[in-house]
């Protein structure tokens, strides 16, 4: 499998920024304060109930010793550790109690997260999609740092090194879309775009980028999507890296959907995404840990359930992942 690198140069010279602010390759709707508090403040309306799920206990001695496949945990929302050829990665890494600034306000985890930074196999890399706080967890990096130091590599999207060296860090590796880096002699990092937004403060929105990223680690692809709405960037993406032998895909966070479908997609959009980019195994993410959106915390992996059968796609294809679950895909599959 190789990358048509013209055609990905030809991609990256597509304009994405208006002064110092950027923005989605695509013209979506955007949604201000007033668009917010109407959807606040509209009668009758409440956050569904929280739901604590069952979390299982990842095998410590698995963690440190495993297999030549590819081993994927999940920790909770968009948190995974995935393992291949001896590399020990994170995405988004949130294992605070909060998705906020504050300590004592904001969304509340229900379930605990399946590992704590002391409890993690020697981290290699960290994978941040952006800086809302539910995939940028100062708290969390803070750890990661304090007991890997500089060995611990992050990879992060343009405009988000200063927030990084400002606390300390400078074993980063920072990227425009449809830009790549080889990270050594059988690793390449591809930062990818997504249809989203950045902000954590009233000030700084859109200041840094937003994406995900795609590993090519010996001819093997992971693609972690970060959190996006639905475009025609997955067609592209697909065009450019298809297949893709694991992708780790948003399923919740999308309603009302008059607000948040241009930054979030549904269950029923994963799996058009799921096969615009090729995927020959995919795993549903952000999900089932905080309350953000209005839909019930169990109704996406339901909801997926439904959209793959409507599309045609088998279950096994599309997994839905506990809580503290490992899985074991086959390095060589599809190869």
């Amino acid at each position: 499998m190789t990358v048509d690198r013209v055609r990905l140069a030809e991609l990256a010279n597509q304009s994405h920024t208006t002064g110092k602010r950027f923005h989605n390759l695509e013209r979506v709707p955007t949604h201000g304060l007033g668009d917010f508090l109407r959807w606040q403040m509209s009668p009758g309306r409440r956050f569904p109930k929280g739901k604590q799920y069952h979390l299982l206990r990842p095998d410590a001695h698995a963690l440190g010793h495993p297999p030549e496949d590819v081993q994927l945990t999940w920790l909770g929302h968009s948190s995974f550790l995935f393992q291949y050829r001896g590399q020990n990665i994170l995405t988004d890494p949130v294992l605070s109690e909060r998705a906020s600034p504050f300590p004592f306000l904001g969304p509340k985890r229900y379930t605990p997260p399946a590992l704590e930074v002391h409890e993690m196999p020697t981290i290699d890399r960290v994978l941040i999609s952006h800086n809302h706080y539910d995939h940028l967890d100062e708290k969390t990096v803070r750890q990661l740092h304090r007991r890997f130091g500089d060995k611990v590599q992050f990879l992060i999207p343009k405009g988000l090194r200063r927030w990084f060296e400002r606390r300390g860090i400078r074993n980063l590796v920072e990227l425009d879309w449809w830009q790549s880096e080889h990270l050594d002699e059988h690793t390449e990092a591809f930062c990818l775009p997504a249809q989203h937004f950045s902000g954590r403060t009233a000030t700084d929105g859109n200041t840094s980028l937003w994406c995900g990223w795609l590993l090519e680690i010996a001819g093997y692809r992971f693609y972690f999507a970060g959190d996006t709405g639905y475009g025609n960037i997955f067609r592209q993406i697909g065009e450019v890296f298809s297949p893709i032998h694991l992708a780790l895909l948003p399923i919740g966070a999308y309603d009302p959907r008059w607000f948040m479908s241009p930054v979030h997609i549904a269950p029923e959009e994963a799996v058009h995404i799921h096969r615009d980019i090729g995927a020959r195994q995919s795993v549903a993410m952000h999900w089932g840990t905080f309350v953000l959106t209005d839909e019930p915390m169990d109704e996406p992996p339901h909801r997926l359930r439904r959209a793959l059968a409507d599309q045609s796609v088998e279950e096994g294809l599309f997994r839905v992942m506990q809580h503290g679950e490992t899985l074991v895909f086959p390095a060589n599959y599809g190869n």
